[in-house]
């Protein structure tokens, strides 16, 4: 930014003496004024900024050029208020304190790191201390030993468990676009020539070839050397390749990477760097860790036996991982306690999670506890709302002085099935303890999912703070839309923001939707009923039977989606109107303005080589559009939007259809070769700010890109999720039609919002396709058994967007029997009823940062139910408490927490519920568990 350096003087309370190495300056000493009102400390290379008591950035430049300017993530820096806050050095520590958040900085120790920079914090009672920059760094692996590939630093690739034969918790999968990469360190014992094996996977890809495939070596950021990896036969049988590598003596960084020049398509296990001939490593068991006493100690961190198994494929554990296993009488996990002050009765506080096991019906279960040989006793532990939803409960355990041996086990073979994240063993009466475990959760697509699917951590932890790295980014200026990569520094760079929000996660909310933008308020029609189906439709379907039959049943109707089929000359992605099926094209778009519809095309990134605006499309795109074959063909072609001439030959492609008078555009970027190569941005994020420069939002996936992870395994990327919220809709993708994926959803809207803090997100109301499916009533079609179409558009009531939409099935009412068609009509009319409800709480989500749908645990963090049930229930805007039914039947029972300090009034019966309550819900496909907070005026109820 222009301007001035002049240091302005800033007022700071009780600043206690600052050695000459630390500063207390009001700006930086990059180009640009500092923004008026925001101090920060200067510590040599260091730079802290506090931009509120719940929010500091970390800021570390070897070179001391701090940078002012925004990034494509952080655009609101400088609209923080003036902050508040103390500094003191003791001992060659730094400390800034808010009165929120203690950060601790050691003078002069270089690179924020695990050792050298510290946080202190209150979660409620608890008082957290944590190091932000610890694991941000490259992940280490040891000389000699085996380093599993899911656990080192990755870039575009994902975490898989859908082949055998795997060591560890997984393979990296992926290796689908250019500058997908795996990355580590390692130190060389001494110069010489050593040997990277690699254990990997290589059958037919992707691109449907089974062949040789490459990748590429680089070491400390040289060219590399390429390296080639023969097939092995199938995804399930793997095989090691070994890379000579010249190392000077000392560390290094090393990367696998698909370059513009190597083929990837495979997937890799684990890796070594060793002695060249050296045999490859076997995996390494790590060693039970002693739990000393007060502290929260990782369950799958003692010694586990009988079954018991650290396991990682349920999302909100600390670390990751827990224990699972526990299945029968002889599966134990044994701690080592240490440091029991004295010989007495203690707490110990276990967190867990109790989900459907198997066949068997949802029930409360059984852990036994043994400390040394003392007597066993017995924890109850209640359902929680699936694998990904935990509880912390207490118990008395009698405790030696010093070191003692506690078995946590089966004492029945039908008591165990429950999964254990976290044990503490505190004084009695201790309040709970809060791991330092992930609050919801944000994936780039539910495609081909049946159920819950993995997700990555975003903003909120229950203990209470999170690291936002944004080192990244490129720079970004909003008002010239111009994007710059960010200089090299000697010495390294580190960008990032501490938040320390504690239990107040509506401030965390907040204080993101400040920093990175807020979430974009749509227009008030897209709150209301969307009609959408993958089906081979016509201007006279939709003119003469469609909408005319949702009038006639006064059913409401504000969004009208015209699926793929639409296009010529090619169904998938052709950029022309079918004349022959819309023979008037605008005459449509008109026609459908005065029903009162907004309207939206689908679109595939890929243009065909027959298509009549290729040869243009190639000459504004300089002849550099690339042939990459689509669902069309292999004539097809694709686009970087990274590259401005692709990007403008792209979006021009719109250009006819979109004078007709569409609304907006549905970027199905599900399967195309399309990518953006644009350094520093979110290649999801890039394009849907294009979409929404042009249309006032973008309708599409979110927080990622289709080469980091394909389309049905999707993997973050280093600029993470931030941008995304301010400009898109998030299509979360076509999921299977099953009872598991409606379940699965009640609780991924909100945990997306509690993540990411977007809380537009619009899921395929009924599922996409396969699952559970009748003969429909068009040809060609399918249909829902009807109990499961009846509740999932019930949740679709209550959710930030309601898309019906399908591939191929029925989705409107009156194409299923007298009892769901009932139903359904019912609750697409209490969507329009509830319109300024919804849009009130959308406006809301844009002013404050909490989103439309809730976790109940960003309003009573104090409950331990208000986590448990977060996969079963939700705040719909302040004063709507949602449980939807999603069990099969004409009548269904849904178990509903009631939080406290309200009274709850059941929408539908009138019945009140007093607040603190649990009760069992039974209704049937007329009604489901909605209930007003007493006090509350929402239209409908």
């Amino acid at each position: 930014m222009p301007g001035s350096r002049t240091l302005r003087k800033v007022l700071v309370i009780a600043l206690a003496v600052v050695l000459s190495t630390v500063a207390l300056v009001p700006s930086a000493q990059a180009a640009g004024p500092a923004p008026a009102g925001r101090s920060q400390v200067v510590s040599g290379p260091a730079r802290f900024q506090v931009l509120s008591p719940t929010l500091i950035r970390t800021e570390y430049a070897g070179d001391q050029k701090f940078v002012d300017a925004g990034t494509f993530n952080v655009v609101g820096r400088d609209s923080f208020g003036p902050p508040r806050f103390t500094t003191r050095t003791s001992k060659g520590w730094l400390s800034i304190d808010t009165g929120k958040l203690l950060l601790r900085y050691k003078i002069g120790s270089g690179r924020f790191a695990d050792d050298n920079l510290q946080i202190s914090l209150k979660a409620g009672p608890q008082s957290v201390e944590a190091a932000p920059w610890a694991g941000q760094g490259v992940v280490a692996c040891d000389f000699g030993k085996l380093c599993e590939a899911e656990k080192l630093d990755l870039d575009g690739l994902a975490l898989a468990t859908n082949h055998s034969g795997y060591t560890g918790g997984g393979f990296v999968a992926g290796y689908e676009g250019s500058g997908n990469a795996l990355r580590f360190s390692v130190a060389a014992p001494s110069a010489g020539t050593f040997q990277l094996a690699v254990r990997y996977a290589n059958a037919q890809g992707g691109d449907g070839q089974s062949t040789e495939r490459t990748l590429r070596a680089v070491v400390d950021g040289d060219a590399g050397r390429q390296f080639t990896l023969p097939p092995t036969g199938s995804w399930s049988t793997w095989s090691v390749v070994n890379v000579p590598l010249e190392l000077p003596a000392g560390q290094h960084e090393v990367k696998i990477v698909r370059g513009p020049a190597e083929s990837g398509n495979l997937n890799i296990d684990s890796l070594a760097v060793q002695p060249t001939g050296a045999a490859y490593p076997s995996p390494s068991v790590p060693e039970p860790q002693p739990c000393s006493f007060g502290d929260v100690c990782e369950a799958e961190r003692g010694e586990l036996a009988g079954g018991a198994k650290s396991a990682d494929d349920h999302n909100g554990a600390s670390a990751g991982s827990f224990v699972a296993g526990l299945e029968k009488i002889g599966a134990v996990g044994t701690l080592t306690v240490t440091d029991v002050p004295k010989a007495g009765s203690y707490w110990i506080q276990v967190r867990y999670a109790n989900g459907k096991a198997g066949s068997q019906p949802v029930q409360s279960r059984e852990l036994s506890v043994q400390a040394g040989g003392g007597p066993t006793s017995i924890i109850d532990l209640k359902p929680t709302s699936g694998w990904d939803y935990w509880r912390t409960v207490a118990a008395p355990v009698r405790l030696a002085a010093g070191t003692n041996q506690v078995k946590l086990g089966c004492p029945t073979e039908a008591s165990c099935h429950v999964n254990l994240d976290t044990v503490a063993f505190t004084k009695a009466k201790t309040p709970l303890l809060a791991p330092h475990a992930p609050l919801g959760g944000y994936r780039r697509g539910l495609d081909g999912v049946d159920g819950v699917a993995r997700t990555t951590p975003g903003l909120l932890f229950q203990d209470g703070w999170s690291l936002l790295d944004d080192t990244a980014s490129a720079l970004w200026q909003p008002k010239t839309k111009k994007v710059t990569q960010r200089a090299a520094v000697s010495g390294g760079y580190q960008d990032g923001y501490v938040f320390g929000y504690g239990q107040d996660y509506d401030t965390a909310l907040s204080d993101l939707s400040r920093l990175t933008g807020p979430t974009l308020l749509l227009p008030k029609w897209a709150y209301g009923v969307w009609y959408a189906e993958y089906y081979d439709r016509t201007a006279a379907d939709f003119q003469d039977v469609i909408v005319p039959r949702f009038k006639a049943e006064g059913v409401p109707l504000d969004v009208l989606v015209v699926d793929t089929d639409y296009k010529t000359p090619d169904l998938w992605n052709g950029w022309s109107i079918d004349t022959t099926k819309f023979p008037d094209p605008k005459g449509f778009f008109d026609w459908a303005k005065q029903q009162g519809l907004h309207t939206t095309l689908n679109i595939h990134p890929s243009i065909m080589g027959n298509d009549p605006l290729f040869p243009a499309a190639q000459e504004r795109a300089k002849g550099k559009l690339s042939r990459s074959g689509c669902n069309g063909g292999p004539d097809c072609y694709t686009f970087d939007w990274g590259d401005p001439d692709q990007l403008a030959a792209y979006l021009n492609l719109h250009d006819e259809m979109e004078s007709y008078g569409v609304d907006f555009w549905w970027l199905d970027w599900c399967c195309d070769a399309s990518r953006s190569t644009l350094p520093g941005v979110t290649p999801d994020a890039w394009i849907n700010q294009q979409y929404a420069e042009r249309n006032g939002f973008a309708f599409s996936r979110a927080y990622g890109s289709l080469q980091a992870g394909g389309y049905g395994n999707p993997a973050p990327v280093p600029t993470g999720p931030w941008a995304d919220k301010r400009t898109t809709l998030h299509f979360t993708g076509d999921t299977i039609s099953t009872w598991a994926s409606l379940q699965a959803q009640v609780g991924h809207a909100p945990a997306e919002g509690a993540a990411t803090g977007l809380a537009a997100v619009s899921h395929d109301i009924g599922g996409h396709t396969g699952g559970l499916q009748e003969p429909g009533s068009e040809p060609g079609s399918t249909k829902l058994p009807d109990d499961l179409y009846a509740r999932w558009v019930q949740l679709g009531t209550f959710q930030p967007i309601d898309r019906l939409h399908s591939n191929h099935s029925d989705r409107l009412p009156w194409q299923y029997g007298p009892a769901a068609e009932a139903s359904a009509k019912k609750f697409l009319k209490l969507r329009r009823t509830l319109l300024p409800y919804t849009y009130k709480a959308a406006q809301e989500a844009t002013r404050t940062g909490t989103p439309i749908t809730r976790p109940l645990y960003l309003a009573y963090p104090k409950e331990q139910e208000a986590y448990a049930t977060a996969g079963s229930q939700y705040l719909y805007g302040p004063d709507l408490l949602v449980a939807p039914a999603t069990s099969p039947g004409t009548s269904a029972t849904t178990s509903v927490w009631f939080p406290p300090g309200s009274t709850w009034i059941d929408g539908f019966t009138g019945k009140k519920y007093r607040g603190g309550t649990t009760a069992e819900i039974t209704t049937t496909l007329d009604t489901m568990p909605v209930f007003v907070r007493s006090g509350a005026r929402v239209p409908g109820f």
